[in-house]
């Protein structure tokens, strides 16, 4: 009989990987208490006090850029600290990647080189990824290239509790990111590149400002008399003094006194505080830098602006050619200059400041041309108007770097009047990406047309207006006593660190912004 060929031999089914078991973040700091207490019971603190460092892991990947792969740094002695970012464990081998302010650089770990059996499973089983170790040892680069740190000896510094966030999730959930900003630091290196830029940005003003002979004097957080802005403040009261108080809206009036008595160059970078929404542009609490210069005008201003914020571009971005949420800017000083009624003029075919002895006429012209009639109808004045239409119809257009001239008197309480144009006064507005970024005068010197000003602010007030301003006696004095020709400029600090980091909120640009008493508040625990 013919024998049948045996079948075909079927392919074994591979054992498929059970999963591995889910451990939740309340379960994973259970685990880590225990770690740390094994840690104690081996005479070892795992809160320690202090680790000498020697080099940054930035300092060793530039001092060490030129060892061969394979090879080790002859006669390297390092100590190192940070946290452990990762992981990877291959029985009497182990790699570890550690983090510090600088950078990160690899931990090539070797039971041979640590010696201890015992020591190099502990280091191996209890310490997590998020730990803050201390490592010494020499230097080599792996065989791939890998710059690395061999350690021979290592310490528990800070034992982590909590794990971070999934390397590959992320921490995506912004309101997250915003509320636990060390958390958001810890997992986004671009998160820390953004702060570092920041205290670059702000200590190249104040170099920029005191090179130049400005002098930095802090003024009052806490005033009885609102000025300098028009905004709504937070109050307070001071219980010893039974005052009511405002914190301040702007650090203008103090500053002014101070030119007053004889500082001809003084800035003040600080806080701000406005009663006022939150949006991407606007947080209640934030920074202005102001500056005054006596025996300069807003010509001067112009220039000093251009030339800080395009040296600054320099000193941050590399060159004075950036590009903000996708749209090319150039910052290279030579920025357009317009007045604001030319540009809205340009803009509606209409000349509303030729047709400033007609507020009917103004009105109807402006909602012909696509001025929102609501905010037409509130304008009181066709100085006004020609803000609002501004505002409304221009503000948006404007991508590069825009001085924005000879704005109306109704809007400009503390700006000198133009000196050929009637009802226009010597102030601009920098605008870029459609941002206002500075505001600046010729300061107003006349004590009596200042307190004719005031009076209509205090008028506003009294009839609703909760940003108007205050009657400010006490400046009204000081101007009294004179006050020489005077620039002034405020730029507001977050929105120029947004415009040169690339950030699209300003609480990117905020460390700790003010959230609403919902916005990222789940707890990572439950996760």
């Amino acid at each position: 009989k013919e024998k049948k060929s045996p079948p075909p031999p079927q392919g074994k089914k591979k054992k498929e990987k059970a999963p591995e078991p889910t451990v939740s973040p309340r379960e994973e700091r259970a685990v880590r208490l225990g770690k740390a207490d094994k840690f104690r019971s081996k005479g070892a603190n795992p809160y320690e006090y202090t680790w000498e460092v020697t080099h940054s892991t930035a300092e060793l990947q530039a001092e060490h850029e030129g060892v061969p792969n394979g090879e080790l740094a002859e006669g390297a002695e390092v100590s190192i600290a940070g946290r452990v970012m990762a992981k990877r464990v291959f029985g009497k081998l182990a790699f570890y990647t550690l983090h510090d302010q600088s950078g990160t650089i690899q931990l090539y770990l070797e039971q041979a080189a640590i010696g201890d059996k015992e020591d190099f499973d502990d280091l191996k089983t209890l310490v997590d990824v998020g730990d803050i170790i201390g490592v010494k040892g020499g230097i080599k680069r792996t065989d791939k290239g890998e710059l690395s740190v061999t350690v021979g000896e290592y310490a528990m510094l800070t034992k982590s509790l909590l794990p971070l966030p999934d390397k590959f999730k992320g921490l995506t959930d912004v309101n997250i990111r915003y509320r636990r900003r060390y958390l958001d630091m810890i997992v986004n290196p671009a998160v820390r590149e953004t702060f570092r830029k920041r205290a670059v940005i702000t200590q190249g003003i104040r170099t920029y400002l005191t090179d130049r002979g400005f002098l930095e004097i802090e003024t009052p957080v806490l005033c009885p008399e609102l000025g300098g802005a028009e905004a709504k403040p937070f109050v307070t009261h001071h219980n010893a003094l039974d005052m009511e108080l405002n914190m301040r809206i702007a650090t203008e009036l103090h500053l002014k006194r101070l030119v007053v008595g004889g500082v001809e160059r003084v800035f003040e970078m600080g806080r701000i505080f406005r009663n006022e929404g939150v949006s991407t542009r606007h947080n209640p609490e934030f920074t202005s830098v102001e500056l005054y210069q006596a025996y300069a005008d807003y010509d001067d201003m112009m220039n000093l602006t251009e030339e800080l914020i395009s040296g600054l571009a320099q000193q941050v971005c590399g060159g004075t050619k950036i590009v903000y949420q996708g749209e090319d800017i150039d910052l290279t000083p030579g920025w357009r200059r317009a007045s604001m009624n030319d540009l809205v003029t340009d803009k509606i075919g209409v000349d509303l400041y030729a047709m400033r002895g007609d507020l009917e006429g103004a009105k109807e012209a402006a909602k012909a041309a696509g001025v929102p009639g609501g905010e037409v109808d509130k304008c009181p004045t066709v100085g006004n108007l020609i803000n609002t239409a501004f505002e409304e119809m221009c503000e948006a257009d404007l991508m590069q770097p825009t001085f924005v001239t000879e704005h109306p008197v109704e809007v400009s309480p503390l700006a000198k009047p133009h000196r050929t144009k009637e009802g226009l006064t010597e102030r601009f507005e920098l605008f870029c990406y459609g941002r206002e970024l500075a505001n600046a005068f010729s300061e107003l010197t006349d004590p009596v047309d200042q307190r004719e000003r005031f009076e209509v602010q205090a008028a506003k007030k009294a009839a609703g207006d909760e940003e108007a301003c205050d009657v400010d006696e006490d400046f009204l004095m000081a101007l009294e006593y004179g006050m020489p020709p005077t620039g002034g400029l405020g730029i507001g600090v977050d929105r120029l660190v947004m415009l040169l980091t690339d950030s699209a909120s300003i609480r990117d640009v905020i460390a700790f912004p003010l959230m609403r008493k919902d916005e990222g508040t789940a707890s990572l625990l439950d996760d």
